[in-house]
């Protein structure tokens, strides 16, 4: 089965087309790169570029998958719009992957552990997770950096930060550190996730921002 992977959840994200077996393998085609603040101009037609380049039509895609979070606001609205078009119009199953949890499933040691990213404002996004064949995730929150070192005593897998990596360091067990996922990534580990029957609907999928907006934050009710 086809599969259209996107990643739009930080400064600079990508896109990929994999195809998907029933043995739960996960061969990709391509990743291609898409440049940060270009994301709702330049990702539809780089789907329609990469499907072209392979032989593809937008009718030859089986299934989609996505990062539904934590990241850019901007961007994850961006990508899950896209997605959420393409599923409507082809009625194909979506599996949307929390950044996270890719961030534990490609640490690729089973057990339990925490998965960690940095959210600025010296904040961390971190989620428990236990990882057997495939990840669960238990919890997914916003910590302070207080918080994040007073739950970081086993096995963290972390993206080549050097705040939160070093953070990890002071009372973790163990500290696994992974490229930060790309679409091909989200991809595997969706495809797992359709092959389960782990799915949103286009009326479920939804962003997980983990963290409200600014707007949010400092709104205020009306006098």
């Amino acid at each position: 089965m086809l599969l259209l992977s996107i990643d739009t959840s930080g400064k600079f994200g990508s896109i990929a087309l994999a195809q998907g077996s029933a043995d739960g393998s996960c061969t990709v085609l391509e990743v291609a790169p898409l440049e940060g603040g270009t994301f709702s101009s330049l990702l539809v037609p780089q789907i329609a570029s990469l499907l072209a380049k392979h032989g593809f039509g937008k009718e030859d895609i089986g299934a989609f998958t996505a990062v539904s979070g934590p990241g850019s606001f901007t961007g994850l609205r961006v990508g899950l719009a896209a997605i959420k078009a393409l599923g409507e119009v082809l009625q194909k199953p979506i599996a949307a992957v929390s950044l996270l949890e890719a961030v534990a499933f490609e640490g690729k040691t089973p057990g339990e552990g925490i998965s960690a990213l940095d959210a600025g404002r010296n904040e961390i996004y971190a989620a428990e997770f236990q990882v057997h064949e495939t990840v669960k995730l238990l919890s997914e929150r916003l910590l302070t950096q207080e918080e994040f070192l007073a739950c970081a005593r086993g096995r963290v897998a972390v993206t080549p930060d050097r705040a939160v990596a070093d953070l990890a360091r002071r009372v973790a067990s163990q500290v696994v550190e992974i490229d930060r996922p790309r679409s091909d990534a989200i991809a595997r580990l969706g495809w797992r996730k359709i092959l389960s029957g782990d799915t949103a609907s286009v009326e479920t999928l939804d962003a997980n921002y983990i963290r409200r907006s600014d707007a949010e934050i400092f709104s205020r009710p009306d006098r």
